[in-house]
């Protein structure tokens, strides 16, 4: 299904979802919204736990010596686009997994019952999933596309391996997931890509991108409007 029409079915859904479930709507509890917005302004500072649970688990694995690159949430916070997250995702090779939970207990991780590759950090309770490279995003499914070795496609910053821009790009695209496809946009935007940096993915995912880059400038045409409109 391509971007735009994924994007817009999502959003129809979601709807629908929220229109039909009033009955499960709950009254908001006493200082939770002002909580929820100290935990968001502690995320964008660096301050709160996720962003511990991260600089934590990446140190555990440089000592004992497993490659690695941060993705999914925390990477795009890396390349630009400010969001929040509740966890952290690795990738690591399958040697690296199974020195990982060869190392689980002494570095204070505890495996997930029924998730054999998602662990807590025991200090700070955030989770932590690992992809696998040469395994599939998405649903697994196999396709043009999989996860790659950590030391190939990645960069490092601000002193940790980030898995590089156009491999972060392309994964979210083949993983064809509305926050996925909404992610690839905002990338777009933060680092001002255009059509050029499609040579620099996967030709699966070509036009996925193009599509991207189209809701991208719709969005920006229907905001510069309401600007207008506003003076």
């Amino acid at each position: 299904m391509p971007a735009l029409l994924f994007l817009k079915t999502a959003t129809t859904v979601t709807k629908r979802m929220v229109s039909r479930a009033g009955h499960f709507e709950r009254s908001a509890v006493p200082g939770e919204f002002v909580n929820r917005l100290r935990e968001i302004g502690m995320f964008f500072d660096g301050a709160d736990r996720v962003h511990q649970a991260m600089r934590r688990i990446a140190e555990r694995l440089e000592a004992a010596g497993i490659q690695y690159a941060i993705i999914g949430g925390m990477a795009v916070n890396a390349h630009r686009h400010r969001r929040t997250t509740i966890d952290v995702d690795f990738l690591l090779s399958a040697d690296g997994l199974r020195e990982l939970r060869s190392r689980a207990s002494a570095n204070d991780f505890d495996p997930v019952p029924g998730r054999s590759r998602r662990f807590v950090d025991r200090p700070t309770g955030v989770t932590f999933d690992i992809l696998v490279a040469g395994l599939f995003p998405g649903d697994g499914t196999p396709g043009p596309i999989a996860f790659p070795e950590p030391a190939t496609a990645s960069t490092e910053i601000d002193g940790m391996r980030v898995i590089d821009l156009p491999t972060l790009i392309q994964l979210k695209l083949a993983a064809h997931r509305h926050q996925d496809f909404a992610d690839v946009i905002n990338l777009i935007r933060a680092n001002g890509l255009d059509e050029r940096f499609r040579e620099r993915l996967h030709p699966s995912v070509h036009s996925d991108f193009i599509e991207c880059i189209e809701e991208m400038r719709r969005e920006d045409d229907y905001e510069a409007r309401h600007d207008r409109a506003a003076e």
